[in-house]
């Protein structure tokens, strides 16, 4: 934490002593000298992810029109209660019983929800688009104290790295969905609908965001002193760089994907329309 220096007492002052107004800091009237239309990038942000956390909050609790033969949405797979509607060939695993009344989403969504939380990428995101910590760069925050994330609840995003152990499972499982996809309604290989596309579209898109993780670099490359004595690894860890430089793009466009799969499967389970047959 940056600090400053009282010149009556030389005493040092930190951000958390009246923050960038403190009496460390130059004395500037205006709150920021920045003439452009800095609040949009925050603004859209905040919009774009609060647009999906009402999305899947409704899907999540909805427990209904989430399988339409041989799609299942990403949001309830692998499906681990005793309620799920039948999948055939899918991954249902009932391993909660019957006791478990609610909806079987939220058995699965915490993992790939705390990956993304706790992901770095998002952080900045909703930091700034939510939090104003800050809002944008040269943009003061209005916030007189920054304790970091060394305290509750911020504490919880060291998990990053566990959540992503859970979250290459959640990702096998869902590219496991997409095969699934090539059978028909009566479950018979051989077919490609519309569906199928945009599951083929999703699973890549997820598996770049998952794969493009700071916590997958390093578990890659990480703790390693000769990167010539291991090859492999320091090959892997190129290409995992060069898909890291796109992690913000892929946040996105993976987050977007998801949300167009579940939603796909949602119309055609509930009769919106029949899914369009390639062959």
């Amino acid at each position: 934490m940056a600090t400053g220096t009282d010149p009556h007492t030389s005493r040092k002052l930190s951000h958390s002593e009246g923050g960038v107004r403190g009496a460390g800091r130059a004395a500037i009237a205006a709150p920021h000298l920045r003439t452009d239309r800095w609040w949009l990038q925050p603004a859209g942000t905040a919009a774009g992810l609060f647009a999906f956390i009402v999305y899947s909050t409704w899907r999540a609790f909805a427990n209904a029109d989430y399988y339409a033969a041989p799609y299942v949405s990403p949001f309830y797979s692998p499906c681990l209660a005793e309620n799920c509607e039948p999948m055939k060939g899918g991954p249902n695993w009932e391993i909660f019983g019957s006791w478990w009344g609610l909806s079987p989403a939220l058995l699965i969504l915490i993992f790939p929800l705390g990956f993304r939380l706790t992901c770095y990428y998002y952080r900045k995101a909703y930091y700034r688009g939510f939090w104003a910590s800050p809002p944008a760069c040269a943009v003061a925050e209005p916030h007189k104290k920054y304790s970091g994330e060394t305290k509750f609840p911020l504490v919880f995003q060291n998990m990053h790295r566990y959540f992503f152990y859970a979250a290459v499972p959640v990702a096998g499982i869902l590219t496991y969905d997409t095969v699934l996809a090539f059978r028909d309604e009566n479950y018979e290989w051989g077919h490609m609908g519309l569906g199928t596309l945009v599951f083929l579209v999703n699973i890549v898109l997820i598996w770049a965001y998952t794969l493009s993780c700071h916590s997958c670099r390093h578990i890659v490359g990480g703790k390693l002193k000769h990167f010539s004595k291991h090859p492999v690894r320091y090959r892997t860890w190129q290409w995992i760089g060069k898909l890291n430089a796109r992690h913000m793009l892929l946040a996105w466009a993976s987050l977007i994907s998801v949300a167009l799969a579940d939603l796909y499967v949602y119309l055609v389970a509930s009769g919106a329309f029949d899914d369009p047959r390639f062959f």
